[in-house]
Order: C-alpha cells, then structure tokens, then sequence
C-alpha cells in the first residue's frame, strides 16, 4: 500500500481523547464516548429487553390458548422474573465477551474499557453494572410503584434519586457513571473496524520476514491491539509499536513502521489461525503456546 492510497490518520477530538498505556508500555489514545452516545446506547438496549419481554409475553399468551388455560396472573410472575434475569444478566453477560459490549453499545461504535490500561476483569464488569440497579432500576421502579396520588413526597424523591444518577456523566469530563467509578471503567469509543484485507492487503509480502519464535511472542489480545493500532494510523504509536515488537521478538526492521506493522500483523493473524486449526490458541502473550 503506497502513500497515496493510504487512508487518512483517524484525528479524534481532543477534548475526548485520553492516553491509555498498556502493560505492554505503549501509549494508545482512546476516544471517550459522549454521554448522549451512552444515552442512545442505553435505550437500544432497554428496546432490546423489552422486546424480549414482550416475545415472552406472546409465546406465553399462544401456549395457553394452545393447552387451553388461563395465564393472566401467570404472565405477570413472568414479566417479573424475565425482567429480573435480564436486567441483572443481559448487561454483565455481554460486556464479559472479546467485544466487551452490548448489543446497543455495539450499535454505536462503543466499548467498555479500564482506566488503567489493563485487562477488563469480570470482577470490574460485575461492578459496574451492579451500580446500575441501584442508579436506575431501584428509582425507576419506585416512581411506578409509589404514583404520585398515593404519596407525593416519595414520588419526588425518587424522581430527584434517578436523576442524580442518570446526570452524574455530564458534570465530571470523563463521562463516567457512578458504576464506572466503583469498577473502574470508561466507555470508550470503537469504531468498525477495517477488513483484514484493508489492515494488511495482499500485497503484503510477509514470507520468511519472520521466524516462527518472533509469532510465537504474541496472541490473539495483542493482535487485536495490533488492529487498533493500524485502524488508527497515528505515526508516533505506530513507530513506539513497531520498535515494541522489533525489541521483543528481535525481528529485523524495514520500511516504515506502517508496513512493519501490515507484515507483522499479517504474519501473526496467518500463523495464529493455523494453530487454531490444530486446536491451540494463545489468549495473549502469558498463555503458553
């Protein structure tokens, strides 16, 4: 790929950009999501949930009209129960995947990422979200229950206890809920990624560039950091990358550090999937090959 057909650096706004150092020592710049991206990307989820609740409805309505029993009463324990499992559960259970979103977080171009740097841990997923039953669920579910005919006074209350929690993003810079502060986390922004062909064409030559000793350094983690990085063209990281992995597998260099990292990122997703078909795959860097 030549310079003139090289797609432009990605330039976030600064006013959302943070550093973000990995263990590995490499400075990434990471774009913050706007509290009006997390909003969107709440309700897409809620959508989603209720669109459940609703298909548990139907299916329920079908089979007691099919074996021929009443399920008035019966729909309500459900819509308690699969509004229970799905609140606690949808949220934590997609964020714990390689993505680490949801459906409606996916939708938007975002992700859950840690402030320090490191791995996203399941503790700090569990964490977040369980802040989330009591900065929305809790006082959502009071304004119902309460109505504000029966008592005025806690109607309000609860109504001020939403909305203390639902605006806490807006008045601290880094968009952060109370559950991101309690986990340890930030929303970041994730934008689509590029195909591989786009990351490293064809035309990317990576025979005997590299020994099977300098693929073996790195896994899967690292090859999705690898993707980021050449998704982001930034030069200073691309060069800190590229000498990164020059030290560390002592591969020799060549070229620019943009067609270091397509040959690199190349070679290791080929000899990665080959593993794969033999049955091994190397989490990251730690996980022994």
């Amino acid at each position: 790929m030549n310079a003139a057909t090289q797609p432009p650096a990605y330039t976030p706004p600064q006013a959302r950009t943070r550093e973000l150092v990995t263990p590995e020592g490499i400075d990434l710049r990471i774009v913050l999501a706007e509290a009006g991206e997390r909003a969107a990307a709440l309700l897409l989820d809620l959508v989603i949930i209720l669109g459940v609740l609703i298909g548990a409805t139907i299916a329920l309505a079908i089979m007691g009209a099919v074996l021929n029993f009443g399920v008035g009463e019966l729909i309500g324990v459900v819509w308690m129960l699969v509004a229970f499992f799905l609140r606690n559960f949808y949220f934590t259970a997609f964020e714990l995947t390689p993505r680490a979103a949801t459906p409606g977080k996916r939708a938007l171009g975002l992700r859950v990422a840690m402030r320090d740097g490191g791995r996203l841990t399941a503790e700090a997923i569990f964490l977040r979200n369980v802040m989330r039953e009591v900065e929305l669920f809790v006082p959502i579910t009071l304004v119902f229950a309460i109505g504000f005919s029966e008592d005025g006074l806690a109607y309000l209350m609860a109504l001020i206890w939403c909305g203390v929690f639902v605006l806490f993003p807006l008045f601290n810079k880094d968009r952060l809920r109370v559950g991101d502060l309690v986990g340890g986390t930030w929303v970041v922004r994730a934008p689509r990624r590029l195909l591989d062909i786009d990351l490293a064409g064809d035309e990317v030559e990576t025979e005997g560039l590299f020994s099977a000793e300098a693929l073996d350094a790195y896994g899967v983690k690292e090859l999705t950091v690898l993707e980021d990085v050449l998704r982001r063209r930034d030069p200073a990281t691309m060069k800190a990358v590229a000498e990164r992995i020059q030290y560390k597998t002592g591969a020799r260099p060549f070229g620019s550090p943009l067609e270091f990292l397509q040959a690199y990122y190349k070679a290791l997703r080929l000899h990665l999937e080959s593993r794969l078909l033999f049955g091994r795959r190397r989490r990251d860097k730690y996980d022994k090959p």
